[in-house]
């Protein structure tokens, strides 16, 4: 069923054609009238019932236009539990009877057809995201090999499928490499060095093939880790030239590494695509530029090192590009500045790997927060009820200290389990993502700074050979995917309802715009 707003405009228009209407039933019988000489009775009588009428009619549109609001008021509550935590469990099936038919292409939940002029870039405002002015919360996933397959014409459809699917159950947000250096099918050939080809047939394809299916990108630019390159690579380059370097963390402070960085950061923002015409930096396809995946600082405990890279490239990104979101990549471990917030943290080594994540964010240019959550890796290989104890309790210290303390939106930029883990089950898998997907709408219905979650990762068929244990393919898993449609439907509701306006100009909020400003609870 679909429910439409009544905008005061279309209500006026309505009105005036009904009353026309009403006033042709009527005025013909005094403008035939064969004397005008009839009594003034008659008369009065004729305006009397054409004026009745007119009220009869402005009555029953104001009672549509009440039942309207009380029908979408009712689907709010159904659709978030505002009123009880038991609402939480509405079926997928339920939710989905107020939804509009849709067309994967476009976007599963999609509920308004969103056209050329309105793909518009994601904004902050405060502790969340906006487009447009309207609240928009994230709901996505991960799929780092994107531009390697798109490379390769064999393997290019897989880039179609992954998008494809993903649409169909409601995910509108990917995060994914926009680096490979010095590796094979390299971006990155040498420092400032570009294979075209790849730029062409890789990036610029995957940019674009997300576009079609409204699936916004947050693009990371290097690795801290050696897969695809990343910041091992540059330390040989570097070496290459005969830099005095000792170890890969030199990548965060020798002033030629860093200009080798910002050379690549340069090439990516200023790209233009070859298939939309469009350069990088004022594409609203990207959702967000990432410094780096999961940085990291061992040599350095303090966290000074790492904390005047973050600094210096954080400006660096905005100074190119200040239209986009920008976001450090970082797993979310509290260091030296929080020791009462390290209580959190998942062991004592987390403490010791140069990371802090309150002093981090407080960065100028940075836009918001990311947190990873691996249970698995980080407190025990054997699944345990403890994991989704720990999910719950690492995911509401970072939601409170990004509202006391950063006053932005923090996005769980990966979370999963691997079917490796001893113990695993789908249905495990199952309730880890329920554990996530409900502390976040906690936050979301209270306007909090919980401001999405991306799955590590989906696949599309056929690519279980890329499969490191996370890998969730979404037509051999039934259970999974009808949980990720049902939160998709609520927040795509959410997205969508929370900034209508008031019916017939009356002065109080809509319930559900009410409940998310939270500006009278």
């Amino acid at each position: 069923m679909r429910h439409k707003t009544f905008k005061s405009s279309s209500q006026q228009i309505s009105l005036v054609l009904l009353t026309f209407l009403s006033a042709l039933l009527y005025f013909p019988r005094l403008l035939s009238a064969e004397k005008w000489c009839l009594s003034i009775s008659v008369h009065c009588l004729s305006i009397y019932r054409f004026i009745l009428s007119c009220i009869c009619l402005y009555i029953c549109l104001l009672l549509t236009s009440a039942i309207v609001s009380r029908r979408c008021s009712d689907l709010e509550v159904s659709s978030f539990g505002v009123m009880d935590g038991d609402q939480w469990d509405t079926t997928a099936e339920e939710v989905d009877n107020h939804l509009p038919s849709s067309s994967s292409s476009q976007g599963a939940y999609e509920l308004n057809d969103v056209g050329e002029d309105e793909w518009q870039m994601v904004a902050r405002k405060g502790n969340q995201f906006v487009i447009n002015d309207q609240p928009f919360y994230v709901n996505g996933f991960n799929t780092y090999w994107l531009m390697v397959f798109a490379a390769d014409q064999s393997t290019r459809g897989k880039v179609t499928e992954v998008f494809q699917q993903a649409s169909s159950v409601g995910l509108t947000v990917c995060r994914t490499w926009a680096f490979n250096d010095g590796q094979w099918r390299a971006l990155q050939k040498s420092p400032g060095v570009y294979d075209e080809d790849v730029f062409k047939l890789a990036l610029d394809f995957v940019v674009s093939e997300a576009k079609k299916y409204k699936i916004r990108l947050i693009l990371s630019l290097t690795n801290n880790w050696d897969a695809y390159g990343g910041k091992a690579q540059y330390v040989k380059w570097g070496k290459a030239t005969g830099l005095n370097l000792t170890s890969d963390d030199d990548f965060f402070s020798h002033p030629t590494l860093r200009s080798y960085y910002k050379a690549h950061v340069k090439a990516v923002l200023n790209r233009v695509n070859t298939l939309t015409n469009i350069t990088y930096k004022d594409d609203p396809t990207i959702f967000a530029w990432e410094l780096m995946n999961e940085p990291r600082c061992t040599s350095d405990p303090s966290g000074d090192k790492l904390q005047s890279w973050i600094t210096d490239m954080a400006v660096y990104v905005k100074s190119m590009d200040a239209k986009h979101l920008v976001e450090i990549g970082l797993e979310g471990f509290y260091g030296p500045s929080a020791p009462d917030r390290a209580q959190f943290n998942p062991n004592s080594y987390a403490t010791q790997v140069g990371t802090d994540f309150i002093r981090n964010h407080q960065v100028l240019g940075v836009d918001f927060a990311s947190v990873h959550i691996y249970a698995d890796s980080w407190i025990s290989l054997t699944i345990s009820d403890s994991h989704i104890q720990f999910i719950k309790s690492w995911m509401e210290a970072h939601i409170e200290d990004a509202e006391r303390y950063l006053g932005m939106p923090v996005v769980f930029a990966e979370f999963g389990v691997s079917s490796k883990d001893p113990g695993y089950n789908t249905s495990f898998r199952d309730t880890m993502i329920n554990t996530v997907y409900k502390t976040l709408l906690n936050s979301t219905k209270r306007g909090g700074s919980g401001a999405g979650s991306l799955l590590w990762q989906i696949f599309p068929d056929g690519t279980d050979y890329m499969d490191d244990g996370y890998a969730i393919v979404l037509s051999k898993s039934p259970s999974t995917s009808n949980i990720i449609s049902l939160h998709s439907t609520r927040v795509a509701i959410f997205n969508s309802m929370c900034s209508w306006k008031c019916k017939w100009g009356c002065k109080k909020k809509n319930p559900l715009e009410a409940l998310f400003y939270h500006d009278d609870l």
